[in-house]
């Protein structure tokens, strides 16, 4: 392809595809890069009900193909491909695909993030009938019910707690004998009386029918394996970001999150960053939409400044 867009953004989900909304109903030629399909992590989400404007649960789906059938209808070309490499340190971005090179003066990186995984047999088949990688989205939907929590860090910790506003009884376990989360946080979940930690453990399986009904656990002292039932799991155990593309072409913190200015410029002139791929503190779809909409606001503003 030769043609030069404005803006081309990379990924479907809804940063990218309220970045390339926003674009293109500025009236800029505006490609989407997608890799799979649109939604991303949102379209693995069975039922968000913490986005505005919804008085019902939205399934992920529905809602991703509502944002993309708008873009869709202000103009926004939308190719699927897989991003191999890019060249970003030109006026103009070259973006390279499996078998195709894409071209534009303005770079929205919108790639994303994937929840770090267990590996664990009954993981996959789970997803969305009981094993969740976000509490906050879906922590609402298991009031009165046994869950367990997976992990060791800030988030799992943090997590655990909210979860207790809901859940009868929340189970954390992890495989060390401490936990890596700062200290305070640790004493809160500590004091929580809905709260039992079980450390050295490890999670064997996820056993169920149709939904989560419980998990087979593991101690790494003793090897001994037992069945806690429970209802829901929440894996959180961190996120890889889909950087892969951008190693040396974009500053990363010490988790290859790319960091972005105020406006979400990076260091490279014409690119910007949005969504859950960027160094920040809260990744949520309400997150992802306002980085999209600012992002797309200073590529309009980068385009202008060309004129002058």
């Amino acid at each position: 392809m030769n043609e030069i867009y404005d803006v081309l953004v990379l990924g479907a989900g809804p940063a990218g595809l309220t970045a390339a909304l926003y674009t293109a109903r500025a009236n800029l030629r505006t490609l989407l890069l997608e890799r799979l399909g649109p939604g991303g992590q949102m379209a693995t989400t069975a039922s968000i009900e913490n986005y505005p404007g919804f008085a019902e649960p939205i399934d992920g789906v529905e809602l991703a193909l509502r944002m993309l059938r708008q873009a869709e209808g202000f103009g926004v070309e939308v190719i699927y491909d897989d991003v191999q490499r890019v060249h970003l340190s030109a006026p103009v971005k070259e973006v390279f695909g499996l078998s195709e090179r894409y071209i534009a003066r303005t770079i929205i990186v919108a790639t994303g993030a994937s929840p770090r995984k267990l590996l664990a047999p009954g993981e996959d088949r789970f997803v969305g009938q009981g094993v969740s990688y976000c509490a906050t989205c879906d922590g609402p939907l298991y009031v009165n019910k046994d869950v367990l929590v997976v992990g060791g860090g800030d988030t799992a910790v943090e997590e655990a707690n909210f979860l207790s506003r809901f859940a009868a009884r929340v189970t954390i376990v992890h495989r060390r004998d401490k936990f890596r989360a700062q200290s305070v946080l640790v004493k809160r979940v500590e004091d929580n009386p809905k709260i039992r930690i079980m450390y050295n453990t490890t999670v064997k399986s996820i056993i169920g029918e149709s939904k989560v009904a419980g998990v087979v656990l593991s101690s790494t002292v003793t090897g001994e394996d037992f069945l806690l039932p429970v209802e829901g799991v929440f894996v959180l155990i961190g996120q890889v970001p889909s950087t892969t593309f951008l190693q040396g072409v974009l500053p990363v913190d010490d988790r290859g999150y790319v960091y972005g200015a105020d406006d979400l410029s990076t260091s490279l002139p014409g690119v910007f960053v949005a969504g859950d791929i960027r160094h920040k503190t809260l990744r949520q779809v309400a997150t992802a939409v306002g980085d999209g909409a600012l992002a797309a606001h200073a590529a309009d503003q980068y385009l202008e400044g060309l004129k002058t």
